[in-house]
């Protein structure tokens, strides 16, 4: 039997399988016929379609911050990447555990706890991404000490302050890594008049992207189709440029984390203060944010390893370590 962890998230899905580690990583996207409303295409192939596709065909995410969007196409998406790593043997059917952003309601846990049982699981487990991502990380939060993290993902960004195994204090705010792209979209079309796609935005964001102290030096050519002509058309834009479209969310994050850790029970601020914080995430790999976070929260801020596979390392701990499972 084969064991499964899985991190549902807003941009990718992770899929940790017992004895075997992470095993899948793709875009939660997935190609679809309008006329017949079956899919065509999931992940990558997918993902490789946005924007790009003729009338009869949408890409579409089935996943919006961080929860179901569409319950039907997610099941597909599942169905097929499950199936893919051939998780389910003949007769042994595996256990799975999903994650789910730390505020997710029980309407929104149920959606998710359904579409994994539909996969014909011998049992479902949920748990908050912030817990999978601490144990992802290395940290030991069986013991009465204050650990934070920051998990900043594709949907939702996870704030959180854990100890004794479970969490103390934790906010979830609904700006991440696509927020972002988007502020890059919007920022561009107000000031260039030029319109974007989100895999240029998502470009943008990865090659010259900042928060803090940019260089204006880090430039790159933008492509798009210009508003006034309707024509394509070229600009540059440079990293202090990102950091202008991406500072007013940016702010939102740093108050969110403020607020958790003046909701932190003073014994465990005291632990923080000492251990800092971890963040993780792929919207945490964004140039300079751990320096910003450092200046804003006042304590030492550690990026993490893999920051964009915590959450499915995490999981995969847990299955080792069904103890660690609330």
């Amino acid at each position: 039997m084969k064991d499964i962890g899985i991190d549902l998230g807003t941009a990718n899905i992770l899929i940790y399988v017992k004895g075997q580690g992470i095993v899948l990583n793709e875009p939660s996207v997935v190609a679809l016929d309008t006329e017949t409303n079956r899919p065509l295409a999931f992940g990558s192939e997918a993902n490789l379609m946005l924007g790009k596709t003729p009338f009869k065909v949408k890409a579409i995410k089935p996943m919006k911050d961080g929860v179901i969007a569409d319950f039907e196409i997610t099941e597909l998406m599942l169905d097929y990447f499950v199936n893919k790593v051939k998780a389910f043997g003949m007769f042994k059917k595996p256990r799975i555990i999903i994650c789910c952003p730390a505020d997710t309601t029980p309407v929104e846990k149920n959606a998710i706890k359904e579409a994994a049982e539909k996969l014909g699981a011998k049992k479902v487990f949920l748990e908050e991404e912030p817990k999978a991502a601490a144990i992802g990380v290395g940290l030991d939060i069986s013991k009465p000490n204050g650990n934070m993290v920051i998990d900043i993902g594709g949907g939702t960004t996870d704030i959180a302050v854990l100890s004794l195994g479970g969490i103390v204090v934790s906010k979830s705010l609904k700006i991440a890594g696509n927020v972002f792209d988007t502020d890059i979209k919007d920022y561009i079309k107000e000031k260039y008049r030029l319109l974007i796609g989100d895999r240029t935005a998502q470009l943008i964001k990865h090659q010259i992207g900042s928060v803090y102290q940019s260089d204006k030096d880090n430039e790159i050519e933008v492509r798009g189709r210009d508003l006034d002509t309707g024509l394509p058309s070229i600009i540059t834009i440079n990293s202090h440029e990102v950091e202008k479209a991406l500072e007013e969310d940016v702010k939102k994050i740093v108050s969110c984390a403020k607020m958790v850790l003046e909701s932190t029970p003073p014994e465990l601020s005291a632990d923080i203060i000492e251990n800092g914080a971890i963040l993780t995430g792929g919207g945490s790999l964004i140039s300079g944010l751990k320096e910003l976070l450092e200046d804003e929260l006042g304590i030492p801020i550690y990026l993490a390893e893999s920051p964009l596979t915590s959450v499915a390392e995490g999981t995969g701990i847990m299955l080792e370590n069904l103890y660690l499972i609330n």
